[in-house]
Protein backbone atom coordinates (compact mmCIF):
# COMPACT_ATOMS: atom_id res chain seq x y z
CA UNK A 1 0.00 0.00 0.00
CA UNK A 2 1.56 3.11 -1.04
CA UNK A 3 1.54 6.10 1.23
CA UNK A 4 -0.69 8.47 -0.71
CA UNK A 5 -3.62 5.18 -0.57
CA UNK A 6 -2.76 5.51 3.20
CA UNK A 7 -3.23 9.10 3.67
CA UNK A 8 -6.73 8.48 1.79
CA UNK A 9 -7.61 5.34 3.63
CA UNK A 10 -6.95 7.82 7.15
CA UNK A 11 -9.00 10.62 5.52
CA UNK A 12 -11.42 8.74 5.00
CA UNK A 13 -11.28 7.44 8.31
CA UNK A 14 -11.25 10.89 9.86
CA UNK A 15 -14.58 11.74 7.68
CA UNK A 16 -16.37 9.05 8.99
CA UNK A 17 -15.61 9.03 12.71
CA UNK A 18 -16.38 12.76 12.62
CA UNK A 19 -19.61 11.94 10.84
CA UNK A 20 -20.58 9.28 13.40
CA UNK A 21 -19.56 11.44 16.19
CA UNK A 22 -22.10 14.25 15.43
CA UNK A 23 -24.56 11.66 14.69
CA UNK A 24 -24.24 10.08 18.51
CA UNK A 25 -24.09 13.73 19.74
CA UNK A 26 -27.67 14.06 18.22
CA UNK A 27 -28.75 10.65 19.28
CA UNK A 28 -27.98 12.01 23.12
CA UNK A 29 -29.12 15.28 22.59
CA UNK A 30 -32.72 14.14 21.61
CA UNK A 31 -32.39 10.98 24.20
CA UNK A 32 -35.58 12.57 25.45
CA UNK A 33 -37.51 14.11 22.72
CA UNK A 34 -40.28 11.88 22.25
CA UNK A 35 -40.59 10.68 18.53
CA UNK A 36 -37.35 10.74 17.73
CA UNK A 37 -35.65 7.28 16.14
CA UNK A 38 -32.20 6.68 17.21
CA UNK A 39 -29.74 6.94 14.14
CA UNK A 40 -26.79 5.02 13.09
CA UNK A 41 -24.21 5.91 10.39
CA UNK A 42 -24.24 3.44 7.61
CA UNK A 43 -20.68 2.10 6.56
CA UNK A 44 -19.25 0.57 3.85
CA UNK A 45 -15.50 -0.21 2.83
CA UNK A 46 -14.51 0.66 -0.44
CA UNK A 47 -13.22 -2.17 -2.45
CA UNK A 48 -11.09 -0.45 -5.06
CA UNK A 49 -9.09 2.35 -3.39
CA UNK A 50 -9.74 1.17 0.69
CA UNK A 51 -10.49 3.39 3.32
CA UNK A 52 -14.54 3.58 4.31
CA UNK A 53 -17.63 5.10 2.78
CA UNK A 54 -20.30 7.16 4.52
CA UNK A 55 -23.31 4.95 3.14
CA UNK A 56 -26.14 7.07 4.57
CA UNK A 57 -28.18 7.52 8.35
CA UNK A 58 -30.34 4.84 9.47
CA UNK A 59 -33.09 5.35 11.70
CA UNK A 60 -33.90 2.82 13.94
CA UNK A 61 -37.70 2.28 14.41
CA UNK A 62 -39.96 -0.91 14.98
CA UNK A 63 -42.27 -0.71 12.55
CA UNK A 64 -44.27 -3.69 14.45
CA UNK A 65 -44.31 -1.51 17.55
CA UNK A 66 -45.17 1.59 15.59
CA UNK A 67 -48.32 0.22 14.08
CA UNK A 68 -49.38 -1.05 17.22
CA UNK A 69 -49.12 2.13 19.16
CA UNK A 70 -51.18 3.70 16.17
CA UNK A 71 -54.07 1.29 16.77
CA UNK A 72 -54.11 2.05 20.37
CA UNK A 73 -53.81 5.65 20.30
CA UNK A 74 -56.74 5.50 18.21
CA UNK A 75 -58.69 3.05 20.57
CA UNK A 76 -57.83 5.34 23.51
CA UNK A 77 -58.97 8.45 22.19
CA UNK A 78 -62.15 6.89 21.17
CA UNK A 79 -63.02 5.24 24.31
CA UNK A 80 -61.75 8.07 26.64
CA UNK A 81 -64.89 10.34 24.34
CA UNK A 82 -67.41 8.10 24.90
CA UNK A 83 -66.23 7.23 28.81
CA UNK A 84 -66.26 11.89 29.17
CA UNK A 85 -69.36 12.20 27.39
CA UNK A 86 -71.37 9.66 29.57
CA UNK A 87 -69.94 11.00 32.61
CA UNK A 88 -71.88 14.30 31.52
CA UNK A 89 -74.73 12.61 31.04
CA UNK A 90 -74.71 10.59 34.38
CA UNK A 91 -73.78 13.96 36.11
CA UNK A 92 -76.81 16.05 34.51
CA UNK A 93 -79.35 13.20 35.71
CA UNK A 94 -77.75 12.58 39.19
CA UNK A 95 -77.80 9.56 41.33
CA UNK A 96 -80.45 8.52 43.95
CA UNK A 97 -79.82 9.95 47.20
CA UNK A 98 -78.40 13.59 45.85
CA UNK A 99 -81.20 16.47 45.81
CA UNK A 100 -80.38 18.03 43.08
CA UNK A 101 -80.84 14.61 40.91
CA UNK A 102 -83.78 14.04 38.89
CA UNK A 103 -84.09 11.36 41.37
CA UNK A 104 -84.28 13.04 44.49
CA UNK A 105 -86.83 15.56 42.72
CA UNK A 106 -88.86 12.81 42.36
CA UNK A 107 -88.46 11.49 45.47
CA UNK A 108 -89.09 15.37 46.48
CA UNK A 109 -92.34 15.52 44.40
CA UNK A 110 -93.96 12.48 46.07
CA UNK A 111 -93.07 13.00 49.54
CA UNK A 112 -94.83 16.70 49.57
CA UNK A 113 -98.10 15.30 47.53
CA UNK A 114 -98.21 12.88 50.72
CA UNK A 115 -97.74 15.59 53.06
CA UNK A 116 -100.00 17.92 51.29
CA UNK A 117 -102.82 14.83 51.64
CA UNK A 118 -102.56 14.92 55.04
CA UNK A 119 -103.73 18.10 55.69
CA UNK A 120 -105.28 19.47 52.60
CA UNK A 121 -106.32 22.38 53.73
CA UNK A 122 -102.48 23.77 53.91
CA UNK A 123 -102.23 26.35 51.50
CA UNK A 124 -98.38 26.48 52.03
CA UNK A 125 -97.85 22.67 51.51
CA UNK A 126 -100.33 22.87 47.98
CA UNK A 127 -97.70 25.70 46.88
CA UNK A 128 -94.73 23.77 48.18
CA UNK A 129 -96.09 20.47 46.14
CA UNK A 130 -96.41 22.86 43.05
CA UNK A 131 -92.42 24.28 43.19
CA UNK A 132 -91.52 20.26 43.83
CA UNK A 133 -93.37 19.81 40.43
CA UNK A 134 -91.61 22.96 39.14
CA UNK A 135 -88.48 20.91 40.28
CA UNK A 136 -89.38 17.86 38.44
CA UNK A 137 -89.92 19.62 35.13
CA UNK A 138 -86.36 21.79 35.75
CA UNK A 139 -84.88 18.47 36.36
CA UNK A 140 -85.86 16.50 33.01
CA UNK A 141 -85.19 20.39 31.11
CA UNK A 142 -81.87 20.24 32.21
CA UNK A 143 -80.88 17.04 31.63
CA UNK A 144 -82.05 17.10 28.33
CA UNK A 145 -80.35 20.66 27.22
CA UNK A 146 -77.06 18.71 28.77
CA UNK A 147 -77.31 16.06 26.25
CA UNK A 148 -78.29 18.15 23.33
CA UNK A 149 -75.34 20.35 24.35
CA UNK A 150 -73.30 17.72 23.99
CA UNK A 151 -74.28 16.53 20.63
CA UNK A 152 -73.77 20.19 19.62
CA UNK A 153 -70.16 20.76 21.08
CA UNK A 154 -69.90 16.73 19.33
CA UNK A 155 -71.01 18.81 16.12
CA UNK A 156 -68.40 21.12 16.26
CA UNK A 157 -65.55 18.66 17.28
CA UNK A 158 -66.13 16.49 14.65
CA UNK A 159 -65.60 19.64 12.29
CA UNK A 160 -62.51 20.09 14.17
CA UNK A 161 -61.33 16.57 13.67
CA UNK A 162 -62.41 16.78 9.74
CA UNK A 163 -59.74 19.84 9.34
CA UNK A 164 -56.85 18.33 11.65
CA UNK A 165 -56.96 15.37 9.76
CA UNK A 166 -57.32 17.05 6.07
CA UNK A 167 -54.13 19.25 7.67
CA UNK A 168 -51.74 15.85 8.42
CA UNK A 169 -52.82 14.76 5.79
CA UNK A 170 -51.46 17.50 3.54
CA UNK A 171 -48.26 17.82 5.34
CA UNK A 172 -47.69 14.19 4.84
CA UNK A 173 -47.86 14.59 1.45
CA UNK A 174 -45.57 17.42 1.29
CA UNK A 175 -43.21 15.47 3.44
CA UNK A 176 -43.30 12.67 1.20
CA UNK A 177 -42.73 14.84 -1.49
CA UNK A 178 -39.42 16.36 0.40
CA UNK A 179 -38.07 13.16 0.89
CA UNK A 180 -38.34 11.81 -2.50
CA UNK A 181 -36.28 14.88 -3.40
CA UNK A 182 -33.85 14.19 -0.83
CA UNK A 183 -32.96 10.38 -1.18
CA UNK A 184 -32.71 10.43 -4.93
CA UNK A 185 -30.41 13.54 -4.40
CA UNK A 186 -27.91 11.49 -1.38
CA UNK A 187 -29.42 13.60 0.98
CA UNK A 188 -30.29 12.83 5.13
CA UNK A 189 -34.13 12.17 5.27
CA UNK A 190 -34.25 11.46 9.32
CA UNK A 191 -35.42 14.54 10.50
CA UNK A 192 -38.43 14.51 7.92
CA UNK A 193 -39.23 11.27 8.50
CA UNK A 194 -39.18 11.96 12.32
CA UNK A 195 -41.36 14.21 11.26
CA UNK A 196 -43.90 11.87 9.23
CA UNK A 197 -43.81 9.92 12.67
CA UNK A 198 -44.90 12.58 15.09
CA UNK A 199 -48.02 13.48 12.08
CA UNK A 200 -48.70 9.71 11.92
CA UNK A 201 -49.24 9.61 15.91
CA UNK A 202 -51.73 12.53 15.61
CA UNK A 203 -53.66 11.26 13.08
CA UNK A 204 -54.38 7.93 14.11
CA UNK A 205 -55.83 9.40 17.43
CA UNK A 206 -58.73 10.70 15.19
CA UNK A 207 -58.53 7.64 12.66
CA UNK A 208 -57.06 4.69 13.15
CA UNK A 209 -54.77 4.38 10.25
CA UNK A 210 -51.81 1.68 8.85
CA UNK A 211 -48.76 3.55 6.88
CA UNK A 212 -47.12 1.55 4.05
CA UNK A 213 -43.65 2.36 2.60
CA UNK A 214 -43.45 3.43 -0.84
CA UNK A 215 -40.46 4.15 -3.67
CA UNK A 216 -37.73 6.32 -1.93
CA UNK A 217 -39.11 6.82 1.57
CA UNK A 218 -42.35 7.89 0.96
CA UNK A 219 -45.57 6.10 2.47
CA UNK A 220 -49.07 5.23 1.62
CA UNK A 221 -51.79 5.99 4.75
CA UNK A 222 -54.36 3.69 5.05
CA UNK A 223 -57.47 3.22 7.78
CA UNK A 224 -57.93 -0.28 9.12
CA UNK A 225 -61.45 0.20 7.54
CA UNK A 226 -59.80 0.44 4.19
CA UNK A 227 -59.89 4.01 2.76
CA UNK A 228 -57.28 5.65 1.11
CA UNK A 229 -56.00 8.37 2.81
CA UNK A 230 -52.65 8.92 0.88
CA UNK A 231 -50.93 7.35 -2.01
CA UNK A 232 -49.54 9.56 -4.08
CA UNK A 233 -52.25 11.83 -4.13
CA UNK A 234 -53.92 13.20 -0.91
CA UNK A 235 -58.02 12.26 -0.07
CA UNK A 236 -59.98 15.13 1.99
CA UNK A 237 -62.74 14.34 4.19
CA UNK A 238 -65.35 16.89 4.02
CA UNK A 239 -68.31 17.89 7.10
CA UNK A 240 -70.79 20.99 7.66
CA UNK A 241 -70.89 21.92 10.94
CA UNK A 242 -74.40 22.74 12.08
CA UNK A 243 -75.26 25.88 13.45
CA UNK A 244 -78.40 24.39 16.02
CA UNK A 245 -78.57 20.58 17.21
CA UNK A 246 -81.53 19.74 18.32
CA UNK A 247 -83.78 16.68 19.63
CA UNK A 248 -85.24 15.69 16.16
CA UNK A 249 -81.99 16.46 14.08
CA UNK A 250 -79.68 13.13 13.17
CA UNK A 251 -76.99 12.19 11.02
CA UNK A 252 -79.69 9.39 10.15
CA UNK A 253 -82.44 11.78 8.83
CA UNK A 254 -80.50 13.87 7.42
CA UNK A 255 -80.57 16.91 9.23
CA UNK A 256 -77.21 16.66 10.39
CA UNK A 257 -74.05 16.38 8.00
CA UNK A 258 -72.76 13.04 7.56
CA UNK A 259 -69.00 12.48 6.33
CA UNK A 260 -67.51 12.27 2.74
CA UNK A 261 -64.29 11.68 1.27
CA UNK A 262 -62.77 13.03 -1.96
CA UNK A 263 -67.42 13.72 -2.58
CA UNK A 264 -68.15 10.00 -1.49
CA UNK A 265 -70.50 9.50 1.76
CA UNK A 266 -69.06 7.16 3.94
CA UNK A 267 -70.92 5.24 7.37
CA UNK A 268 -68.93 7.52 9.96
CA UNK A 269 -69.45 4.82 12.30
CA UNK A 270 -70.27 1.86 13.64
CA UNK A 271 -68.12 -1.43 12.13
CA UNK A 272 -68.70 -1.33 8.98
CA UNK A 273 -66.78 2.20 8.81
CA UNK A 274 -64.10 3.16 7.22
CA UNK A 275 -63.28 5.55 9.96
CA UNK A 276 -64.25 3.69 13.18
CA UNK A 277 -61.91 2.93 15.91
CA UNK A 278 -61.15 6.31 17.02
CA UNK A 279 -62.24 10.05 17.94
CA UNK A 280 -63.95 10.67 14.83
CA UNK A 281 -65.96 7.84 14.49
CA UNK A 282 -66.78 7.82 18.33
CA UNK A 283 -67.61 11.89 18.14
CA UNK A 284 -70.35 10.58 15.49
CA UNK A 285 -71.50 7.98 17.86
CA UNK A 286 -72.31 10.20 20.16
CA UNK A 287 -73.67 13.04 18.14
CA UNK A 288 -75.99 10.42 16.69
CA UNK A 289 -76.08 6.86 18.63
CA UNK A 290 -75.61 7.38 22.26
CA UNK A 291 -76.73 11.06 22.65
CA UNK A 292 -79.95 10.17 20.73
CA UNK A 293 -80.68 7.18 22.91
CA UNK A 294 -79.91 9.01 25.98
CA UNK A 295 -82.38 11.54 24.88
CA UNK A 296 -84.90 8.90 24.08
CA UNK A 297 -85.07 7.32 27.23
CA UNK A 298 -85.24 10.56 28.81
CA UNK A 299 -88.61 11.74 27.05
CA UNK A 300 -89.65 8.15 27.62
CA UNK A 301 -89.52 9.20 31.62
CA UNK A 302 -91.39 12.25 30.85
CA UNK A 303 -93.82 10.90 28.72
CA UNK A 304 -94.52 8.32 31.72
CA UNK A 305 -94.95 11.02 34.05
CA UNK A 306 -97.48 13.32 31.77
CA UNK A 307 -99.71 10.20 31.21
CA UNK A 308 -99.54 9.33 34.70
CA UNK A 309 -101.57 12.89 35.49
CA UNK A 310 -103.64 13.13 32.19
CA UNK A 311 -107.45 10.95 31.39
CA UNK A 312 -108.43 8.46 32.90
CA UNK A 313 -106.35 9.89 35.32
CA UNK A 314 -106.05 11.18 39.30
CA UNK A 315 -108.26 14.18 38.13
CA UNK A 316 -111.82 13.04 37.38
CA UNK A 317 -112.47 16.55 35.77
CA UNK A 318 -110.37 16.21 33.09
CA UNK A 319 -111.89 14.91 29.24
CA UNK A 320 -109.43 12.66 26.92
CA UNK A 321 -107.24 15.27 25.31
CA UNK A 322 -106.79 17.91 28.03
CA UNK A 323 -103.48 18.12 29.73
CA UNK A 324 -102.77 17.83 32.84
CA UNK A 325 -100.90 18.73 35.76
CA UNK A 326 -97.97 17.49 33.34
CA UNK A 327 -97.89 19.15 30.04
CA UNK A 328 -95.80 19.67 26.34
CA UNK A 329 -95.27 23.31 26.32
CA UNK A 330 -99.05 23.48 28.05
CA UNK A 331 -100.41 21.11 25.42
CA UNK A 332 -101.60 17.48 26.05
CA UNK A 333 -99.44 14.96 25.16
CA UNK A 334 -99.03 13.62 21.77
CA UNK A 335 -97.45 10.38 20.34
CA UNK A 336 -96.49 11.92 17.43
CA UNK A 337 -94.21 14.06 18.83
CA UNK A 338 -92.32 12.90 21.60
CA UNK A 339 -88.48 13.29 20.59
CA UNK A 340 -87.51 16.32 22.77
CA UNK A 341 -90.41 15.53 25.11
CA UNK A 342 -88.20 16.19 27.94
CA UNK A 343 -87.08 19.51 27.03
CA UNK A 344 -90.48 21.00 26.35
CA UNK A 345 -92.35 19.41 30.03
CA UNK A 346 -94.37 21.88 31.83
CA UNK A 347 -96.21 22.79 34.60
CA UNK A 348 -100.16 23.34 33.37
CA UNK A 349 -100.71 26.95 34.14
CA UNK A 350 -104.06 26.40 36.07
CA UNK A 351 -102.09 25.12 38.94
CA UNK A 352 -99.10 27.34 38.81
CA UNK A 353 -99.38 30.66 40.21
CA UNK A 354 -95.79 31.26 38.85
CA UNK A 355 -98.11 31.24 35.51
CA UNK A 356 -101.14 32.49 36.95
CA UNK A 357 -102.91 29.71 37.93
CA UNK A 358 -103.44 28.88 41.71
CA UNK A 359 -102.30 26.20 43.91
CA UNK A 360 -105.50 25.31 45.19
CA UNK A 361 -106.38 23.08 42.24
CA UNK A 362 -103.66 20.79 42.80
CA UNK A 363 -106.32 19.64 45.76
CA UNK A 364 -109.82 20.43 43.90
CA UNK A 365 -109.08 19.78 40.44
CA UNK A 366 -107.52 21.51 37.58
CA UNK A 367 -110.62 22.75 35.46
CA UNK A 368 -112.64 23.54 39.26
CA UNK A 369 -113.84 26.77 39.21
CA UNK A 370 -112.92 27.90 42.37
CA UNK A 371 -111.84 26.15 45.83
CA UNK A 372 -113.83 23.21 46.79
CA UNK A 373 -113.84 21.69 50.49
CA UNK A 374 -110.75 22.50 52.12
CA UNK A 375 -110.33 18.82 53.97
CA UNK A 376 -110.93 16.88 50.56
CA UNK A 377 -107.74 14.68 49.87
CA UNK A 378 -108.82 12.47 47.43
CA UNK A 379 -107.26 13.69 44.63
CA UNK A 380 -104.41 14.45 46.38
CA UNK A 381 -104.15 10.83 47.05
CA UNK A 382 -104.58 9.64 44.11
CA UNK A 383 -102.22 11.69 42.18
CA UNK A 384 -99.47 9.99 44.98
CA UNK A 385 -101.00 6.55 43.98
CA UNK A 386 -100.67 7.44 40.07
CA UNK A 387 -97.02 7.80 40.74
CA UNK A 388 -96.70 5.10 42.53
CA UNK A 389 -99.16 2.39 40.10
CA UNK A 390 -96.35 -0.12 38.36
CA UNK A 391 -96.82 0.53 34.87
CA UNK A 392 -94.84 -0.37 31.99
CA UNK A 393 -93.29 2.35 29.44
CA UNK A 394 -94.82 3.22 26.29
CA UNK A 395 -91.74 4.29 24.95
CA UNK A 396 -88.44 3.86 25.18
CA UNK A 397 -85.35 1.19 25.81
CA UNK A 398 -85.88 0.62 29.53
CA UNK A 399 -87.39 -2.81 28.63
CA UNK A 400 -91.26 -3.62 29.51
CA UNK A 401 -90.84 -3.84 33.30
CA UNK A 402 -93.69 -2.27 35.31
CA UNK A 403 -92.19 -0.54 37.69
CA UNK A 404 -93.69 3.30 39.12
CA UNK A 405 -92.24 6.44 38.33
CA UNK A 406 -89.04 6.61 40.54
CA UNK A 407 -88.28 2.62 39.41
CA UNK A 408 -88.25 4.09 35.35
CA UNK A 409 -86.24 6.83 36.73
CA UNK A 410 -84.40 4.60 38.66
CA UNK A 411 -83.76 1.99 35.44
CA UNK A 412 -82.71 4.95 32.88
CA UNK A 413 -79.56 6.15 35.86
CA UNK A 414 -78.75 2.48 36.22
CA UNK A 415 -78.77 1.96 32.36
CA UNK A 416 -76.46 4.96 32.11
CA UNK A 417 -74.40 4.59 35.02
CA UNK A 418 -73.48 0.82 33.53
CA UNK A 419 -72.64 2.26 29.92
CA UNK A 420 -70.38 4.58 31.72
CA UNK A 421 -68.43 2.25 34.08
CA UNK A 422 -68.47 -0.05 30.99
CA UNK A 423 -66.85 2.72 29.22
CA UNK A 424 -64.54 3.34 31.86
CA UNK A 425 -63.52 -0.01 32.05
CA UNK A 426 -62.79 0.39 28.21
CA UNK A 427 -60.67 3.12 28.82
CA UNK A 428 -58.91 1.99 31.84
CA UNK A 429 -58.01 -0.93 29.67
CA UNK A 430 -56.95 1.31 26.16
CA UNK A 431 -54.81 3.24 28.75
CA UNK A 432 -53.13 0.12 29.91
CA UNK A 433 -51.98 -1.07 26.92
CA UNK A 434 -50.81 2.31 25.36
CA UNK A 435 -48.56 3.09 28.44
CA UNK A 436 -47.22 -0.26 28.32
CA UNK A 437 -46.64 0.31 24.77
CA UNK A 438 -45.50 3.22 25.29
CA UNK A 439 -42.93 1.93 27.64
CA UNK A 440 -42.14 -0.81 24.81
CA UNK A 441 -40.98 2.21 22.87
CA UNK A 442 -39.07 4.09 25.83
CA UNK A 443 -37.02 1.01 26.03
CA UNK A 444 -36.19 1.13 22.18
CA UNK A 445 -35.35 4.97 22.18
CA UNK A 446 -31.79 5.99 22.43
CA UNK A 447 -29.97 4.26 24.96
CA UNK A 448 -27.28 7.00 26.42
CA UNK A 449 -24.93 4.19 28.03
CA UNK A 450 -25.05 2.17 24.46
CA UNK A 451 -24.40 5.18 22.56
CA UNK A 452 -21.69 6.77 25.11
CA UNK A 453 -19.25 3.37 24.31
CA UNK A 454 -19.94 4.20 20.95
CA UNK A 455 -18.23 7.46 21.16
CA UNK A 456 -15.55 6.26 23.16
CA UNK A 457 -14.97 3.48 20.44
CA UNK A 458 -15.27 6.89 17.47
CA UNK A 459 -12.66 8.40 19.71
CA UNK A 460 -10.44 5.70 19.66
CA UNK A 461 -10.64 5.11 15.92
CA UNK A 462 -10.54 9.21 15.20
CA UNK A 463 -6.74 9.15 17.20
CA UNK A 464 -5.95 6.06 16.00
CA UNK A 465 -6.75 7.63 12.18
CA UNK A 466 -5.26 11.40 13.54
CA UNK A 467 -2.28 8.99 14.07
CA UNK A 468 -1.94 7.29 11.01
CA UNK A 469 -1.71 10.85 9.17
CA UNK A 470 0.65 12.30 11.89
CA UNK A 471 2.80 9.08 10.88
CA UNK A 472 2.59 9.75 7.11
CA UNK A 473 3.13 13.03 7.84
CA UNK A 474 6.58 12.31 9.88
CA UNK A 475 7.46 9.98 6.84
CA UNK A 476 6.99 12.51 3.76
CA UNK A 477 9.02 15.13 6.05
CA UNK A 478 11.86 12.54 6.04
CA UNK A 479 11.67 11.80 2.38
CA UNK A 480 11.92 15.19 1.47
CA UNK A 481 14.65 15.68 3.88
CA UNK A 482 16.57 13.02 1.83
Amino acid sequence: MGISTALNNALSGLSATSRTAQVISGNLANALTEGYATREVSLSARNTTGGVRVEGIQRHVDQALAADMMLSAGERAEAWTKADFLKGVERAIGLPGEAQSLPGRMAAFEASLVTAATRPEDDNRLSAAIARAGEVVGALDAASGAIQTARARADGEIAQAVEQVNTALEQLQRINRTVVSATTSGHVTAGLLDQGDQLLAQLSEVVPIRSVPRDNGAIAVFTTGGAILLDGTVARLEFTESNVVAPHMTGDNGLLSGLTINGVAVEPRGPNSPVGGGRLSALFELRDGVAVEAQRDLDAVARDLITRFEAPGPDPGLSPGDPGLFTDAGAAFDATGEVGLAGRIALNAQADPGQGGAAWRLRDGLGAAGPGPAGDSSLLQAMVNALADPESMASGGLGATQRDLSGHIGALVSRIGQERLSQDQSLTFANARHSELSDMAARNAVDSDDQMQRLLQVEQAYAANARLIETINTMMDRLLRI
